[in-house]
């Protein structure tokens, strides 16, 4: 149960390791494809690449036009409407799930080894 801290002594090596320190990345594990910022803009733009929601989409644009106009206009984005809705609620939710488990094994305590 005990842990140890190491701390490097790094005399006048400091600055330089700072510097050099910056240039690369913590060992972090990061599976998530969204943060709260991108989500609704990266969300959309990964479902606007099937064929089906394009189509629907087209259906709402073209459901505007006066003379082509089959269905009330709010009745035509409906579909389009729910199945973007619950598809970003799925991906949400996957995507919530890969970040409480990239969490867990960042915060695992780990063993270091030394001659």
């Amino acid at each position: 149960g005990k842990h140890r801290i190491v701390i490097p002594c790094l005399g006048h090596f400091k600055e330089e390791y700072e510097k050099v320190s910056k240039l690369y990345m913590n060992n972090k594990i990061r599976t998530t494809r969204y943060t709260l910022l991108n989500f609704l803009p990266r969300n959309l733009f990964e479902q606007f690449h099937r064929v089906a929601n394009l189509y629907f989409l087209f259906l709402v644009v073209l459901n505007w036009v006066p003379l082509v106009e089959a269905f009330q206009k709010e009745i035509t984005m409906l579909p389009l409407l729910g199945v973007l809705t619950i598809i970003a609620v799925k991906d949400g939710l996957e995507d919530y799930s890969r970040y409480k488990m990239d969490k867990q094994i960042n915060n695992l305590v780990t063993k270091v080894y030394s001659r």
